[in-house]
């Protein structure tokens, strides 16, 4: 009898401690969002531990939770810096500069910093964007001239006129550039015990565009390996390999291709009027939350550039020129940290080429042109990188390429200065048509990259393994 009423105890107790636990876990969860926006991180992974264990029958407060505590360490990572070594950065780029110098680029915003478990830290690329942003407000002439003796600038002029006059006033894609591209993924040793199945996704180049063709498969470091349907929203190519103690554990693949520049001479085109009934159309100019948003500083915005105008070439033009005017490109936060990517750059007037993309995309979209993503790898001679760039939709001529954060042209020709506002070159590598797709096959954990696909994603049963625990290479050979 006493067995029985001890067990009848704890049956309540269980029932009683799961009628909380909704409860709790949501508290929690808030308070974890609490300590990430105040900067106190080990609060909020010690938080997040807690709440694996006390709601460790929901499996979405677990996925919530695991993906606040990656958030965290993230953070922790990209805001590294102390004040000492920032100093010491900054001195080494710029030569000396006093206390006040500091304080107002602190406060401009100009030398990014964050309160990080009670301590001053500084983003570990705040020191050379402090050197980008100030190159881009005080010293505009000089970084023109810069621009212009840039090697790999002078390569970019001399390729887009050539592809604007193999153009000649049609919009086929034109001066293929045939690449081998051998990629790697190297995932340290001993971040995953040894027999472990490691699970990893490369890039893989899209085979559905015109502007890239003859794609072809020369050799992977697995004999198995799955490439995603093109259909899917990433293109990925995927393997899995087991770990060794103390040996690195290696993922490759090397393919060719063949890719094409294009340009639009949309002065030359007739626009159509949108069919705003159309499926494309809705989809293409609506949110797509949380990085494609209408909030009412993008809405104030995107109406005070472009006014009145309704012509989709017109609001696209001056939208990208006010980009060009008043954001500098700057080494960005990953990703996963910044719930808000366009309210970021309207905030704080910079961002890489995704950041860019993306604000511009909300702001087009906002103004009923229909725009989609768009991004891969640029792959010219002795200057690849990941990158992102987006195609605008217009009725009668089709998608069009559009790179905002490349630069207006130093070039005499409209046409060719303005050639990113509706062409695009032939050095990229298009991985992804969109973002926050799912990957192929479904990755289990939470993703390193959650809206963009460039690097890779790598995860164990474990976990996912950040960017901190692999490193990425890519080779390439341009055949002639």
């Amino acid at each position: 009898m006493k067995y029985i009423k001890l067990l009848l105890f704890s049956t309540f107790l269980f029932i009683l401690m799961s009628c909380r636990s909704v409860t709790d876990c949501n508290q929690m969860l808030q308070d974890i969002h609490g300590d990430l926006e105040s900067g106190n991180l080990r609060e909020a992974i010690n938080l997040a531990n807690s709440l694996k264990i006390s709601c460790a029958d929901n499996k979405q407060v677990l996925h919530k939770a695991d993906s606040l505590s990656q958030i965290a360490e993230r953070i922790g990572l990209d805001f590294s810096v102390s004040e000492e070594q920032v100093i010491t950065q900054i001195e080494k780029r710029s030569g000396s500069f006093s206390r006040k110098d500091m304080a107002v680029w602190e406060k401009k915003g100009w030398l990014e910093l964050r309160l990080i478990n009670g301590e001053k830290k500084y983003f570990n690329r705040a020191a050379s964007n402090l050197l980008l942003i100030k190159k881009f407000y005080e010293q505009k002439e000089a970084r023109l001239r810069e621009i212009g003796e840039d090697p790999s600038m002078i390569f970019r002029l001399k390729h887009t006129e050539e592809a604007y006059k193999a153009s000649d006033n049609h919009s086929n894609p034109v001066v293929p550039v045939n690449m081998e591209i051998t990629y790697t993924i190297t995932v340290h040793p001993d971040v995953v015990p040894a027999r472990e199945t490691i699970r990893c996704w490369l890039p893989w180049p899209k085979e559905s565009h015109p502007r890239q063709q003859n794609i072809k498969l020369l050799s992977t470091s697995n004999q198995e390996y799955i490439i995603a349907p093109d259909s899917a929203i990433h293109s990925t190519i995927y393997m899995e390999g087991v770990s060794k103690k103390g040996i690195p554990t290696v993922f490759r693949t090397s393919f060719r291709y063949q890719s094409y520049a294009q340009y639009f001479n949309m002065g030359a085109s007739k626009i159509l009027p949108y069919d705003k009934t159309s499926y494309n159309y809705k989809k293409y100019t609506s949110e797509q939350l949380p990085q494609i948003c209408f909030t009412e500083n993008i809405k104030r915005l995107a109406d005070s550039i472009t006014g009145k105008d309704d012509n989709p070439s017109a609001i696209v033009r001056k939208t990208y020129y006010w980009f060009k005017n008043n954001i500098p490109w700057a080494g960005a936060l990953e990703y996963s940290i910044m719930p808000n990517i366009p309210e970021y750059v309207y905030q704080n007037r910079r961002g890489d080429c995704g950041m860019q993309t993306f604000l511009f995309m909300s702001m087009l979209r906002y103004k009923g042109v229909p725009v989609r993503w768009q991004s891969g790898w640029m792959v010219p001679p002795g200057d690849k990188n990941l990158h992102d760039w987006c195609e605008v939709y217009y009725e009668g001529i089709g998608w069009v390429p559009v790179d905002v954060s490349y630069d207006l042209q130093q070039s005499e020709k409209a046409a060719v200065k303005e050639f990113y506002i509706s062409g695009i070159d032939s050095y990229r590598l298009i991985v992804n048509d969109g973002v926050a797709g799912p990957l192929h096959p479904e990755k289990q954990f939470p993703r390193s990259e959650p809206f963009d696909f460039q690097r890779g994603e790598v995860e164990w049963k474990g976990g996912n393994l950040y960017f901190d625990k692999w490193d990425y290479d890519m080779k390439i050979e341009y055949i002639k």
